[in-house]
């Protein structure tokens, strides 16, 4: 079975080893990388490719692992980052996900969990801590439905093909569980996952589905 890169950023040097620890001692799991801070993560994260970043918000100086987030996902879209913080606030959660992130757990998330939680995001799921998940639900049901201006012609650019993995994706479905339904690879999935975020112009599950579903 192929080892999960993670790289973990967190400016705590006690919990940043414990997790380099939880990752490196458990199977199938591999630490290729720490940073302290969001200039060394920007700078050593491209480099070392990583599968996940598991990226703490609060690193102790003016840039936040939400500001690395957003400069980096872009430059290297394969990467998933999940959010492991402390914050429950709703304006944390969200500024996140519309950064690029694709999971957001808090810290006391048991280690077991966690090790899940990466391997989740890294076969096309969107993890996150119960707690976290409630209010995302609880966010998108106040929202009203809007018709953005021009987003019509943005979803006529799907495939139909891209339209069948975006409807699966939106029923929770990872990369491997869509690939067995559409009889394709997980990487091939991967690829029109990624192609569907170029058109929609997001970067983020969460923000496609719900560009999609006129959320």
């Amino acid at each position: 079975m192929r080892q999960i890169t993670v790289f973990i950023v967190d400016d705590n040097k006690e919990l940043r080893n414990a997790l380099e620890e939880i990752v490196s001692m458990s199977e199938g799991y591999r630490c290729i990388g720490t940073a302290s801070s969001a200039e060394e993560a920007v700078d050593r994260i491209p480099i070392t490719h990583p599968d996940v970043v598991l990226m703490d918000i609060n690193l102790g100086t003016e840039e936040s692992g939400i500001d690395v987030v957003r400069v980096l996902k872009p430059k290297i879209p394969e990467t998933n980052f999940m959010i492991c913080t402390v914050y429950e606030e709703d304006e944390k959660i969200f500024e996140a996900l519309s950064a690029g992130a694709s999971g957001y757990i808090l810290k006391k998330t048991p280690p077991g969990r966690m090790l899940e939680a990466i391997r989740e995001l890294y076969e096309g799921g969107a993890p996150m801590s119960s707690q976290i998940a409630r209010k995302v639900v609880a966010a998108f049901q106040k929202q009203q439905q809007q018709s953005v201006p021009g987003e019509a012609e943005t979803l006529h650019q799907l495939t139909i093909r891209e339209r069948e993995i975006l409807e699966l994706l939106s029923k929770g479905l990872t990369y491997r569980e869509i690939a067995a339904q559409t009889f394709l690879s997980p990487e091939t999935v991967r690829k029109h996952v990624y192609h569907i975020y170029e058109k929609l112009h997001v970067t983020n599950r969460v923000a496609a589905i719900n560009k999609f579903f006129g959320r």
